[in-house]
């Protein structure tokens, strides 16, 4: 019986708010190479064909279903099963290799890619990852091949972020078997055929996989949603529903951890996705700006719409390198990366909107008919700040994760009396060496091009800002700090904003190397500018957890919550 592996790894974010820069597990940066380049470019090119050939979002719009026709194509050009072994009838694709392939889908419909991405990167994931032998050998050739689709289904009517409180509950039965009962939502893929289904029991959370048309399960009705309307999102009931043992994955008590291992695989692809979106409002923004004319000059020549395209150009590409470096983690085996899958999706999905926002303004009213790709954009889009982890919820985790590990770091001073300074001594002398050492010295990321050595300076300064904040918000607030969520806010965005620039430092290395500096000077230009304006952004998340107006706003909070909305008459 497989089972989740609870072996402890280096977190490259949980050390940055320790004040640490662990260089060997982000540098050199993950650039795919030789055979696999070769495949997914293949796998790419094809899907590409297909998409935007054949493919028609529309008529999926339209009919409210991407279509079985679509399912049954992509499986014949072994879209469907891009991680999956190729003795499963997979491709064998490492997270890196799936999540590039991935990016098509995002560039032609935000719909097909939430379809794609609940079959692979979570309905199918969970077999794949803690499925035993006989389970991958049952399952997954039929997900591979598109002959059946996947499901995870864990979100219910009074548990969304929460997901721990499961209300599903599984008995199991003397012969092993479990009896299922409970309800389920916004299951997406959720009246197909192979079900991950998660839920509560007497041994703790369980994960089991429950087949189409088994005694007691039904779906519907379907839900009618703003976007994605291409995406079967459906209720699921289980009505003492028979689970066979031998669709168990993992162990008793693994079904929590294997939810959220799965969650933090399938952020990435989201995140790529969203880079092969914004790659297409850039497209859209550049064709749109170059043909209409105004005022006697094309839109383009205005600076304000030329800025636009800047933005996004310098937004992809921090995406880009911050997306793969965290696939990259993925697939060396070497690292905890629930943090960095957690902020990339994060990021991905605010940067994306704003991206999608910037497109539509200069599109102006043209964007907002109906039958425009960006007005469709705008409603599947809004989507992804909420699901696979709200952004709220994500920020929080980020930040309680990293001040958990400092916490743990720190001598307890307030515990230390006048009556014992021999011990006092003792504790606090090595700490405080090593804050003295960080603020000389500050650690910098190692293996970096000279060429953005000033970038890396800045990001050594920052990671020990960083420390020192994390550091002082401990002091003052104690346990409470996992009250504080402004504060959580800032020190996930300045976290993120760390991470994001390591990235791009790494991977703009990784390419002087290969190209040399001549050739990578357009890149370097790019790589300078996003680390530049993304070092600004910390800054200014760092001084307000210094400075800012929250008790003022706690205090307005309070007051709108008593009065029951706004309260003022001219």
């Amino acid at each position: 019986m497989a089972s989740v592996d609870r072996t402890s790894k280096p977190s490259f974010t949980k050390a940055l708010f320790l004040g640490n820069t662990h260089s060997e597990l982000v540098m050199p940066y993950p650039l795919l190479a030789g055979a696999e380049r070769a495949k997914v470019d293949a796998l790419a090119s094809s899907a590409r064909e297909y998409l935007t050939g054949t493919y028609d979002p529309w008529k999926a719009e339209e009919q409210r279903w991407v279509g079985d026709d679509t399912i049954r194509d992509l499986g014949e050009r072994g879209l469907l099963g891009l991680f999956v072994d190729e003795q499963y009838g997979g491709q064998g694709l490492s997270q890196t290799g799936y999540c590039r392939v991935m990016e098509e889908f995002g560039r032609v419909d935000g719909a097909l890619a939430v379809v794609m991405g609940v079959h692979q990167s979570i309905g199918t994931k969970p077999i794949y990852l803690y499925g035993t032998d006989d389970q991958k050998a049952r399952w997954l050739p039929d997900l591979a091949a598109g002959r059946k689709l996947a499901a995870f289904v864990l979100t219910e009517p009074n548990v969304g972020s929460d997901a721990y409180n499961l209300e599903t509950w599984a008995e199991r039965q003397a012969d092993g078997s479990w009896i299922l009962n409970g309800e389920k939502r916004w299951i997406g893929n959720g009246s197909k055929d192979v079900l991950t289904v998660f839920a509560r029991s007497d041994l703790g959370h369980v994960a089991l996989v429950v087949e189409k048309g088994a005694e007691g399960l039904s779906t519907g009705p379907r839900f009618d949603t703003l976007g994605l309307r291409a995406n079967n999102l459906q209720r699921v009931h289980f009505d003492n529903v028979r689970v066979p043992a031998e669709n168990l994955l993992g162990e008793p008590g693994d079904g929590f951890r294997i939810a959220m291992n799965t969650l933090n695989n399938g952020r990435m692809s989201m995140g790529t996705s969203i880079a092969g979106g914004m790659k297409a409002f850039l497209d859209f923004t550049l064709e749109h700006a170059n043909t209409r004319e105004q005022f006697g000059r094309k839109l383009i020549d205005f600076e304000m719409v030329e800025e636009k395209a800047a933005w996004m150009n310098t937004q992809i590409y921090g995406l880009e390198s911050m997306s793969y470096l965290t696939t990259g983690l993925v697939d060396r085996g070497v690292a905890d990366f629930s943090l960095e899958s957690a902020m990339t999706k994060v990021v991905a999905s605010d940067v994306g909107w704003k991206a999608l926002n910037k497109a539509f303004q200069v599109h102006g009213g043209t964007a907002y008919m109906g039958d425009h790709l960006l007005s469709k954009a705008l409603r599947d889009f809004r989507i992804f700040p909420i699901f696979e982890g709200a952004n709220d919820v994500m920020r929080a985790y980020v930040a309680l994760n990293g001040v958990k590990g400092l916490s743990e770091a720190l001598p307890d001073v307030r515990a230390l009396t006048v009556g014992a300074p021999g011990k006092a001594i003792g504790v606090l002398a090595p700490y405080v060496a090593d804050r003295v050492n960080r603020a000389l010295r500050p650690e910098k990321l190692a293996g970096a091009h000279p060429s953005v050595g000033k970038q890396v300076s800045a990001v050594a300064e920052q990671v020990a800002r960083l420390r020192d904040r994390a550091e002082a918000a401990l002091r003052t607030h104690g346990k409470k700090v996992q009250e504080k969520q402004l504060v959580q806010k800032r020190l996930s965005d300045a976290a993120s904003g760390i991470y994001a620039q390591v990235a791009v430092i790494s991977r703009i290395t990784a390419v002087i190397h290969r190209d040399g500096v001549p050739a990578a000077g357009a890149e370097r230009a790019v790589a300078v500018d996003f680390c530049d304006r993304a070092a600004r952004q910390v800054g200014r998340e760092l001084r307000s957890l210094e400075v800012n107006s929250d008790q003022v706003t706690n205090q307005l909070g309070k007051a709108v919550r008593q009065r029951k909305g706004y309260a003022f008459d001219l």
